[in-house]
């Protein structure tokens, strides 16, 4: 009797554990790529901009908590509500060339509330060719 007693106990603890898990839910999300490649562009030619698309896949919101470039040229703009399960979101990345010759390689670090991806790196890469210099 004790047996069957802590059997039945121990198929409801099981239970509850399950549902209790399965109730909270919780975000993931998945980028269609997590970097780009501008190519070669003009010091002097303007912003040139890029969209990183990604999916909630998981069955809770997702929130985009921040986005931080590593340089001042480089500026993402991020949701600033929270994606549904099974929507898309974009997150858009203006990088600014003039004073910056050479190649470049730039991070943008998203902080989320994704189960087990809170920290996502996004990169941007290219070279900028020097605008000519004035004859005097």
């Amino acid at each position: 009797m004790k047996r069957l007693l802590l059997l039945i106990a121990a198929v409801f603890v099981t239970a509850a554990v399950a549902i209790n898990a399965k109730g909270e839910g919780s975000a993931h999300i998945d980028f269609a790529k997590k970097s780009h490649d501008f190519g070669t562009i003009d010091e002097k030619g303007g912003a040139v901009r890029c969209e990183f698309e990604f999916t909630n896949t998981g069955d809770a919101p997702l929130a985009i908590i921040s986005a931080t470039a590593s340089c001042g040229c480089t500026r993402p703009i991020f949701p600033k509500e929270p994606v549904k399960p099974g929507k898309k979101g974009i997150i858009k990345v203006t990088f600014l060339p003039d004073g910056h010759p050479g190649e470049f390689s730039k991070d943008v670090k998203l902080r989320t509330n994704a189960k087990g991806q809170k920290r996502v790196v996004l990169k941007i890469t290219g070279v900028v060719v020097p605008a000519p210099k004035k004859k005097k």
